[in-house]
């Protein structure tokens, strides 16, 4: 590996942040390859023939099994999400800028998000608006009524497994029982590319954000890292621009297409966490909203018969962590319930 061994001189901002709160740092858990897709050596702490998930695999993996109370990861697709779905855990990826990025390892800069994993909402509400110097994420409390809801299939509907068909049923009728409002949520033409456009911008800055690597250590990266490089530097300045004002159209639009609701419950994943170590699952259910900013948290919903957890995901508006947070508790309650 081309960093091993090395000692970074001072804690990134959000560590900092952390330690001047009152944390104590455990450890550094494992990554997937500089935040892609070539797999650790971490396995599911539900059933170790399975993934736990990237890039954040270690965090996710430590948080669930109980190591640690608290993680942090990153996304830059779905690397916080995903794997806290696949680990059974609470995962939240918060809107983008909200967590301080300085003396992280940058990959995409207009995608980078530092996210936290915990087992309750309570925790990673409190944790992150401390770190963040956000008050009301701190306090934020079970809503005194109701949040009402949009369920919303997403383009990418069709990659949806049998498990997150059924943890999404699970979370819809939990939340009914528990007297939410839910509507559903028809896509908009706007959404249909969001995903390939995730993927331009990814590919056009991961490629100058590992430039020395690429140039000069060429040979120590994976092939898959390798391959992803290359796709990258396939991607033309013009590309990338259309995709960065294809964004900001879209965003223009989330007030509209949220409407009256307070979150989206959506797929965190295609399913429960694919077998074997090698490939950490596929981020298709996650990309669009880093591209868009907005904040989003994920639940598991229900448990398969092999042992592993299968999550829901609840999306807000660009900014409105707090009002995530509280949906979430409620979802978190109204499961519970439904046990």
């Amino acid at each position: 590996p081309i960093y091993e061994g090395h000692r970074p001189a001072a804690d990134a901002a959000c560590v900092a942040l952390a330690r001047a709160a009152g944390a104590v740092a455990l450890g550094k858990t494992v990554t997937t390859e500089f935040a892609c897709f070539t797999a650790g050596k971490t396995a599911n702490p539900h059933n170790p023939a399975h993934t736990p998930g990237g890039s954040s695999s270690g965090s996710a993996a430590a948080v669930a099994d109980g190591m640690v109370p608290l993680a942090f990861g990153s996304q830059t697709a779905g690397s916080t999400i995903r794997p806290a779905a696949y680990c059974g855990c609470i995962g939240y990826k918060p809107s983008f800028g909200m967590i301080q990025r300085a003396g992280v390892k940058a990959l995409a800069d207009s995608l980078d998000t530092i996210g936290v994993m915990a087992r309750t909402v309570d925790d990673i509400a409190y944790f992150t608006g401390v770190i963040a110097g956000r008050p009301a994420l701190r306090d934020v409390k079970m809503p005194a009524a109701p949040p009402r809801f949009g369920l919303y299939r997403t383009p990418m509907w069709g990659e949806a497994e049998p498990s997150t068909i059924a943890a999404l049923d699970r979370a819809r009728t939990a939340l009914e029982k528990a007297g939410a409002w839910i509507a559903e949520i028809v896509v908009p033409p706007e959404h249909q590319t969001l995903s390939a456009a995730q993927e331009t911008v990814m590919g056009f800055e991961l490629v100058r954000a590992l430039a020395d690597e690429r140039l000069n250590h060429s040979a120590q990266l994976s092939p898959r890292l390798a391959q992803l490089l290359d796709q990258g530097m396939t991607v033309g300045a013009d590309a990338y621009d259309a995709a960065l004002a294809e964004t900001a159209s879209a965003r223009v639009r989330l007030d509209g297409f949220f409407g009256p609701c307070d979150a989206l419950l959506v797929p965190a994943a295609p399913g429960a966490a694919p077998s074997g170590l090698g490939y950490t699952g596929d981020p298709v259910f996650n990309r669009m909203w880093t591209l868009l900013g907005t904040p989003c948290l994920t639940l598991p919903a229900i448990w398969g018969d092999s042992g592993l957890p299968t999550g829901v995901q609840l999306v807000a508006r660009i900014g409105a962590d707090a009002r995530l947070m509280a949906a979430g508790l409620f979802l978190e309650r109204a499961l519970a319930e439904t046990a």
